[in-house]
């Protein structure tokens, strides 16, 4: 099983790329959302991936994260969905909303996702409603650089409290960076974005 791929990034496109690996260059399908985080051609890089084995193609998937492989792993476990579906899936929005629109089990969210109707949405929401959760480690986004390092601390602690209260991490994450980006130069103490994070997730 090729679980990991470490080689010179020689071709990309929003779909798939192909990482020389000594003299071996291998074609690997991505997520648009980890194809726009990757740099250009010529650069080293590193992807987890995962081999998936048919009658008629062995074909490699690859992620910049074990929380995006691990997703893709849950998706490609409902019957309908294909690791194909599961990448384009994965394409439509960041992990945090996904996996907060199935914790919440909402329908007629997912049903808007590529490929997905209203039985494997269902299908979806019965069978990974708990076991998503449990996925963490997502990787930042460019758009967590609104946040100093500094404020990553204060985020962390306001994450951290808001969890403690009962939120749910995802709802709680997209709750706080709501508030960051809507003053994306302000330096906040951890009560303050506490109360404006609480203000988002009770909206």
């Amino acid at each position: 099983m090729i679980t990991q791929l470490r080689g010179t990034l020689i071709h990309k496109t929003p779909i798939e790329v192909v990482i020389d690996c000594g003299g071996v260059g291998y074609a690997v399908s991505v997520s648009t959302i980890t194809s726009e985080k990757l740099p250009e051609t010529g650069v080293d890089i590193t992807l987890l991936t995962m081999l998936i084995i048919r009658e008629d193609a062995h074909q490699l998937f690859g992620f910049l994260s074990e929380a995006e492989r691990d997703i893709f792993k849950l998706l490609i476990s409902i019957s309908g969905i294909g690791p194909k579906t599961a990448i384009t899936i994965l394409s439509a929005g960041n992990l945090a909303d996904l996996q907060d629109t199935i914790m919440r089990g909402d329908l007629s969210r997912l049903q808007k996702l590529p490929g997905v109707g209203k039985k494997t949405a269902e299908r979806i929401i019965v069978e990974l409603r708990d076991k998503i959760g449990k996925v963490e480690g997502f990787e930042e986004s460019a758009d967590d650089a609104v946040a100093s390092a500094t404020q990553r601390d204060v985020r962390d602690e306001t994450l951290a409290a808001m969890v403690k209260l009962g939120y749910q991490r995802a709802a709680a994450d997209k709750a706080i960076k709501t508030a960051l980006h809507a003053e994306p130069t302000a330096q906040f103490t951890v009560e303050q974005l506490l109360r404006k994070a609480l203000r988002n997730v009770l909206r």
